[in-house]
């Protein structure tokens, strides 16, 4: 097993990247730099030992594979062709049991037994795979950066012919594991409900990918396979290896900073994975096409504002500024470097009569994201403090660590007791869901669309 973890002071867990340089080892790499994996020990630990406990009953048994959690919000889980086994934390909190989290571990074991990559002949493709994480990992057409060939695969899965073949298989594997291998078929209605939820309530297409994504739970050769895999259960019961409802108290729900969050006067954007630190005391706000600080003292003092925009290719940040901004107004400028990342700044002529005593601006290439940061400085303003603040404020972007995401997504699941007379529409309240709570509660506990909690259940929460 290649999953180096080691636990540090406090909550971050430390992951050291894998030597070797297939497909999925070179994702891998990407999500440890990029901070994705999820920042907790107890769970990478966990999902690995349900997949060597699967692996042992496969044709690949003895061989290496990597299974990883992602602190990533979407409903999904894949494998690429060299044995790497991604499942995503936003899955897992919709799971009841062990044995459904490993029906999911043992479906994408199939997909790498059953060769699936290398049968649709993606596997070179694949390969590919840096620039894959900012798209896929936040569902953002536009950021990804990969063959469409690739995309497709991943985000729709492999077809229906060898989705069934990797629920036999993982039925299977689940079978001789001494998991129930009905948990297959109970992941397929956690898809679906989500399916459901996504069209009914929230009026918008289905937000799960690849897992299961051609299956209708009622299919007839997929409940031949769970009821051959039925006959190969063991003799004797096989204890799980975690009590999974403590294991789920406490994970982190959601993306708060999907699209962007402010929280104690720092950007948080989890879709980008960075964070912006404007100079202290500052005032900061963010809309969908920008964020915006204000110095002490509002704008008459000084504003800076940051907005993402589009690569071009084969453009430095000067000449994205020039050639692709068509600013044709700088006093002075020069292309310089800005924690590691390509950068331009310059100050702009100020025009006659105008309320600014200086302009700035800035370019960030970062990853492939181009960053366009304005700075003014108003009528109350210092333009040496404001050209300082300014600088300040460009070298205040940076990657988002694991310890960021702690603080950007405070949401946890908390598993509680249902007491008679509970409904979801009484727990929503003290919800910290700010969406559809009542429905999204009832989703996240297999009632969609309509059942309630029965008194003695265990049922989660989001605080």
């Amino acid at each position: 097993m290649k999953l180096l973890i080691a636990m540090s002071l406090g909550f971050t867990v430390l992951i050291g990247g894998v030597a070797h340089a297939g497909a999925g080892a070179k994702m891998y790499n990407e999500l440890v730099e990029n901070e994705q994996i999820y920042a907790d020990e107890r769970w990478q630990r966990y999902v690995e030992d349900i997949g060597e406990r699967l692996l042992v009953h496969s044709t690949d048994a003895g061989n290496d594979y990597t299974f990883a959690v992602l602190d990533n919000s979407q409903i999904n889980a894949f494998a690429t062709p060299d044995a790497f086994i991604f499942v995503n934390r936003g899955l897992i909190a919709f799971l009841k049991s062990e044995d459904e989290l490993a029906a999911v571990i043992g479906h994408e074991i199939g997909h790498v037994v059953g060769k699936h990559s290398r049968r649709r002949r993606t596997a070179d493709l694949f390969g590919k795979s840096i620039g894959l994480v900012a798209g896929f990992m936040t569902g953002r057409g536009e950021l990804m950066n990969l063959s469409n060939a690739v995309t497709a695969q991943i985000v729709s899965g492999y077809g229906r012919e060898m989705e069934l073949e990797a629920d036999r298989y993982g039925g299977e594997f689940l079978a001789r594991a001494g998991y129930n291998p009905m948990a297959m078929i109970d992941v397929v209605q956690v898809l679906k409900d989500q399916e459901l939820f996504s069209k009914q309530v929230r009026n918008r297409p289905s937000n799960y990918h690849g897992l299961f994504a051609s299956h209708p739970k009622n299919d007839k050769r997929l409940h031949d396979a769970i009821a051959y895999a039925n006959e190969l259960l063991p003799d004797e019961t096989i204890e799980p290896l975690e009590d999974f409802w403590d294991m789920v108290d406490g994970l982190a729900y959601g993306d708060e900073a999907a699209a962007g969050l402010v929280k104690e006067g720092k950007f948080y954007h989890g879709g980008l994975r960075v964070v912006i630190e404007f100079p202290e005391n500052w005032g900061v706000a963010n809309s969908s096409a920008q964020v915006r600080a204000t110095a002490p003292g509002g704008d008459d003092v000084a504003v800076v504002t940051v907005a993402r925009h589009e690569p071009v290719r084969r453009k430095s940040p000067q000449q994205y500024v020039t050639d692709v901004l068509k600013r044709d107004d700088l006093k002075t400028g020069a292309e310089v470097e800005i924690n590691g990342n390509e950068a331009y700044v310059g100050e702009i002529e100020v025009l006659e009569g105008s309320e600014q005593t200086a302009e700035y601006i800035g370019i960030i290439y970062r990853a492939k994201d181009v960053f366009l940061f304005k700075g003014e400085c108003g009528k109350n303003g210092d333009p040496e403090q404001c050209k300082a603040w300014f600088t300040e404020s460009l070298e205040g972007l940076r990657p988002m660590t694991a310890a960021d995401v702690q603080v950007a997504n405070s949401r946890r699941i908390k598993v509680i007791v249902a007491d008679p007379g509970h409904t979801y529409a009484k727990l929503a309240p003290s919800s910290s869901l700010r969406e559809y709570p009542e429905e999204t509660l009832r989703l996240l506990n297999a009632g969609h669309p309509n059942a309630e909690p029965r008194a003695g259940d265990y049922i989660k929460v989001v605080r």
